[in-house]
């Protein structure tokens, strides 16, 4: 049988090259796979950008979001062709729930007071507001175990996540009717391992923590990653 498509979403503050040892760790298990780019304005416009990406997947898909991409999955997981989602340190919000309201029933994470405003032009003539997270702090809210000089590239490289993203709400919960699976960083210093967990449970998700990964964990444990979408992909075939 044919394995379904991996389609890797990564979250803010990053890009998809991200996915570099993933991928070539689901490539050498001759799993198809794409890694298309998230737009980071806002949830509802994200993730009808990722539905239109599923839309022309040929054949069933596993959906993996990262951080931020979690919260895509879920809505745009309600797509006909997706057999299950992978979240990996990521947000699992319910429907009609924002990712500011998921996050205020937790402690604050390092984030919170690393995170510098940027203005951005919207076609109308007005602005808005996005963010990245300063630099010097880049390495150890994002990606602690990462070498230095790795986590000095990442920061500058960065891309900002429109502040919209926070206080949109999800339209649907995918999870509601799809299986899914969840990795939990257990050093996540961008988005606690609380919210991570607690979303994880809510889901019914099969569940893998890594207690001294960070939020980088993409980057810093990809065979850990890439085993449990394996293992998703391995359920829906």
């Amino acid at each position: 049988m044919t394995n379904p498509t991996v389609v890797l979403v990564h979250g803010a503050f990053a890009d998809a090259t991200g996915w570099i040892g993933v991928i070539s760790e689901l490539r050498s298990s001759g799993i198809p796979v794409i890694a298309p780019p998230n737009p980071l304005r806002g949830l509802t416009s994200d993730a009808a950008y990722l539905t239109s990406v599923l839309a022309q997947v040929d054949g069933p898909a596993v959906i993996v979001g990262h951080a931020y991409g979690g919260a895509l999955i879920t809505v745009a997981g309600t797509a006909e062709n997706v057999v299950a989602l992978v979240y990996v340190a990521a947000y699992v919000p319910n429907e009609g729930e924002s990712l500011g309201r998921l996050q205020a029933s937790f402690p604050e994470t390092p984030l919170t007071g690393n995170l510098k405003e940027w203005t951005y032009p919207l076609l109308d003539g007005d602005s808005a507001v996005e963010v990245t997270i300063e630099e010097t702090a880049f390495p150890s809210v994002f990606a602690a175990d990462l070498p230095e000089d790795v986590a000095g590239v990442l920061a500058t490289a960065q891309r900002p996540l429109a502040t919209a993203a926070f206080t949109e709400t999800a339209s649907a919960a995918a999870w509601r009717t799809k299986p899914s699976w969840a990795l939990v960083a257990g050093a996540d210093r961008t988005i606690s391992p609380e919210v991570q967990r607690f979303g994880a449970a809510r889901a019914g998700a099969v569940v893998v923590e890594l207690p001294d990964a960070s939020h980088a964990v993409v980057l810093s444990e990809p065979t850990q990653v890439a085993d449990l979408i394996r293992d998703a992909v391995r359920a829906a075939s």
